[in-house]
């Protein structure tokens, strides 16, 4: 059941959305009787915002010719919950949802003042989600302002501390946001390494703008570049393995950043590492297609202990 209050803020956006509207279709359009919808439209006269009236058989109701509503005020941490919430909900993969996202942008633009638009554009732009646990950073501030940074393409000073306790500054680009494995990082171009680089949010101590600018690469995919880097990081057993499948059935059964696929004649051929070869191997055995171990031979021992130890199990049970 909607709150009288809810749908008298209905009323005002179905006037703002079609400019003029006959009492019967409007009290159609939120399913009330006639006496209900005057009652709403005297509420909205008590609240400032004029409404014409014009009675009779065609008659209907509008606002007052060159009426607008006072911009939306919020506050940061406001404007940044209301853009990433938007952006979430695009994320989460829905059919319903961009359609939904946009129509609720759209309706918020018209009231938004300038600063505000900017805020969320920045966010829309800059920043990728990937839905999973989260790790928050301390503050908003280092999310707003390297979104914004990476908008405007203008470098920053990043304060850093490592996860053994250890504190860094460096002169950095942001190129792009994601939030990935339940953290946000930034990642850009780091000129005290002179390399790509990625930063967890959650462990920098401070942001602070450069009177620089720099050309980002255009199409940057933040989270793509934070998925393949951590796919490659070096562990202690280098992994090679021919799937008997397609790409995409492949991807579905290996997480980002555990490997990358690649298609190849008769299969997908994953690269990945791992420190845990059993652990490895107990995920393989899960699969529903069929593989071939390349490399590593720890590999392949730890799958034929594994099936020697299966067909037992099964031994015993029957």
């Amino acid at each position: 059941m909607y709150h009288p209050t809810t749908r008298v803020l209905a009323v005002l956006e179905l006037l703002q959305t079609h400019g003029r509207l006959s009492g019967a279709e409007m009290s159609a359009r939120l399913g009330v009787d006639t006496r209900t919808l005057r009652r709403y439209i005297v509420t909205l006269d008590e609240m400032g915002i004029p409404i014409t009236t014009e009675r009779g058989r065609h008659g209907g109701y509008a606002l007052m010719a060159g009426f607008k509503l006072p911009p939306m005020m919020f506050t940061n941490d406001e404007a940044l919950a209301l853009a990433i919430g938007l952006l979430a909900a695009r994320s989460l993969g829905f059919a319903e949802a961009a359609p939904a996202v946009a129509s609720a942008q759209a309706k918020l633009e018209r009231i938004m003042p300038a600063n505000l638009k900017r805020r969320v554009r920045a966010i829309d732009e800059t920043v990728r989600l990937d839905m999973l646990r989260a790790v928050a950073p301390q503050d908003n501030d280092a999310l707003v302002t390297l979104s914004s940074a990476a908008l405007a393409q203008q470098r920053v000073c990043l304060r850093y501390r490592t996860p053994e306790g250890d504190d860094s500054e460096r002169d950095f680009d942001a190129y792009g946001l994601a939030f990935r494995g339940g953290c946000w990082y930034v990642i850009g171009m780091c000129h005290l390494r002179a390399g790509m680089r990625s930063f967890r949010l959650d462990r920098i101590l401070k942001v602070e703008t450069r009177p620089v600018s720099f050309a980002r690469p255009a199409g940057f995919d933040a989270l793509g570049y934070l998925t393949r880097s951590m796919a490659s990081m070096p562990r202690e057993h280098p992994v090679e393995i021919v799937l008997h499948t397609d790409l995409q059935t492949a991807s579905a059964h290996f997480f980002g950043a555990l490997g990358v696929l690649e298609q190849i004649d008769g299969g997908v051929l994953l690269r990945c590492s791992t420190d845990h070869v059993d652990w490895f191997a107990g995920h393989l055995a899960g699969l529903p297609f069929e593989f071939e171990v390349r490399a590593p031979a720890l590999l392949r021992a730890s799958l034929a202990r594994l099936g020697e130890r299966l067909l037992r199990t099964a031994g015993a049970l029957g």
